[in-house]
């Protein structure tokens, strides 16, 4: 296919952006401004420290921060992982 007009990804690894936001920062974004718009008043100081917060804690970790942080506070389940407080874990 010499002539293929597709064009190859720079970056294999590199994370679907909207804008700036990366998809889970998105998802944040979208919630906390949506309850900011609902209540209104202080509620955009949360909105506001909600994604400093966020953002910054998540530069400082590793990639699935969200997915991570979720299935710690046991709002997500993952597939073939034991509980978050399981004590041992045998194969």
């Amino acid at each position: 296919m010499a002539g293929s007009s597709r064009k190859f990804p720079q970056y294999l690894s590199r994370p679907f952006q909207v804008l700036w936001f990366e998809v889970d920062e998105l998802a944040i974004f979208l919630f906390t401004l949506t309850v900011a718009l609902i209540y209104g008043g202080l509620a955009w100081l949360v909105f506001v420290g909600v994604q400093y917060g966020y953002i910054r804690t998540k530069r400082s970790k590793p990639r699935g921060f969200l997915k991570h942080l979720l299935y710690a506070c046991a709002l997500l389940q993952m597939k073939n992982y034991p509980g978050y407080f399981e004590q041992e874990f045998h194969e």
